[in-house]
């Protein structure tokens, strides 16, 4: 038996009977192959394609001769990647999957997330033509792991929306893309759902919302300043969320008898101090991770702090919307990084987009000492810090009860 003691050595014998040890990707970061197999673009290898043109001067040497000097050659890599490199070819994983899955069994995992390119299985993302090279992919997938002891848990997305759906409906901030989603999910769950009975549907869709809508560095890379965006994209994703798990229901769980969830990102927010207002505002905190997506789904309307500052730029349910939301969760996945100091803010920075202003918080990494609040990791934003899990998952575990 391993021990838990300072020093011990941790070993799966000090986890619980039935605990899943597994490893997670998703779709753009892994499979490359962009142009074969019939698939379409996603957002991200639009994004990540957007190059800058090089920086031209010219030196005149006669009246037909221009010399011409070029600078900041960076700047011919992409405007959004530092490095300028794609999902283009990635890990290539989409002809060397065999190679991985191998690697997985031999490390004894016995769990593998991965994330289904949506537009692999419908290149336009409309819903009206299934690429049946895309459906042969994942089966190949599937059935490998399945065949190395592998159990599969397959995201429907992890951001990598079709590209058409951004350029002709507006992606995720219109309520059209809800539909085209149940749509996406319902081919997912026909074709795969006999083998796959872990499904989420989206991950992370914070990062979605703030990052590809708020603040633009990640696709589709808006950043208007337009302060409903955000909240408009959250909406839309968590209605589509809604939709897939309402047709899961309906039509497949009987005979399938899988689960559907939804995964969100959240630090632990610990309140800088035991003052009354840095504790509202690590509540605060809580609630615009967190309370955001699941609030809604449990509660049937997002976090009162959170009516209150953002007004009318948060969108409101229908009574239609509150009926199809409502427990529309089989579990929560809790995607788990970090935790920081929190404090109240009621000057925050004029630089910062709407969505952090309205929380006035302020998001220390330091002790009072000066010392950094944990162990930092290869991040420069990450901190290890095992007591803020704990403490996220036990509010969890207290707040989010059926109603």
């Amino acid at each position: 038996m391993g021990s838990t003691e300072r020093g011990g050595e941790l070993t799966r014998a000090d986890f619980p009977e039935g605990f899943v040890f597994g490893v997670a990707t998703s779709a753009y970061q892994i499979e490359g192959a962009r142009n074969e197999g019939g698939k379409g673009d996603s957002i991200w290898d639009v994004f990540a394609d957007n190059k800058g043109l090089p920086h031209f001067d010219y030196v005149l040497v006669s009246s037909d001769i221009l010399i011409y000097l070029i600078f900041d050659i960076e700047i011919l890599f992409s405007e959004h990647i530092i490095d300028g490199t794609s999902g283009e070819v990635a890990v290539d994983h989409y002809h060397r999957y065999k190679e991985d899955i191998e690697l997985m069994a031999k490390l004894g995992f016995r769990a593998y997330r991965f994330s289904i390119s949506w537009s692999r299985i419908f290149p336009d993302g409309l819903g009206k033509e299934i690429n049946e090279q895309g459906v042969a992919f994942y089966n190949n997938l599937i059935d490998f792991m399945i065949e190395k002891g592998i159990q599969p848990y397959a995201t429907l997305y992890h951001w990598d929306l079709p590209h058409n759906l951004h350029k002709t409906v507006g992606g995720w901030l219109s309520d059209k893309i809800v539909e085209y989603f149940a749509l996406y999910a319902e081919a997912c769950f026909a074709n795969f759902g006999d083998r796959v009975k872990h499904w989420i549907t989206i991950n992370e869709p914070l990062q979605t919302s703030v990052n590809g809508y708020g603040i633009g560095i990640f696709a589709p890379g808006l950043c208007e300043g337009v302060a409903a965006e955000p909240f408009l994209a959250a909406h839309h994703q968590i209605l589509a969320h809604a939709a897939s798990v309402d047709v899961y229901r309906r039509k497949f769980k009987a005979v399938q008898g899988g689960q559907v969830g939804f995964v969100i990102d959240c630090e632990w927010a610990e309140p800088l101090s035991d003052k009354m207002e840095d504790q509202a505002a690590a509540a605060r905190r809580i609630d615009f991770q967190l309370g955001w997506y699941l609030d809604p789904i449990y509660f049937g309307d997002y976090p009162e702090s959170m009516r209150q500052r953002v007004g009318d730029h948060l969108p409101r349910f229908s009574e239609k919307d509150r009926e199809l939301i409502r427990n529309k969760i089989d579990f929560i996945g809790l995607n788990h990084y970090t935790s920081r100091f929190i404090a109240n803010q009621p000057n925050p920075q004029p630089d910062e987009i709407h969505f952090y202003q309205v929380q006035q918080i302020e998001r220390i990494d330091k002790w009072s000492s000066g010392e950094g609040i944990g162990e930092r990791a290869a991040s420069e934003w990450l901190y290890i810090l095992p007591w803020g899990i704990r403490k996220r998952l036990i509010m969890l575990q207290g707040n989010m009860v059926i109603q």
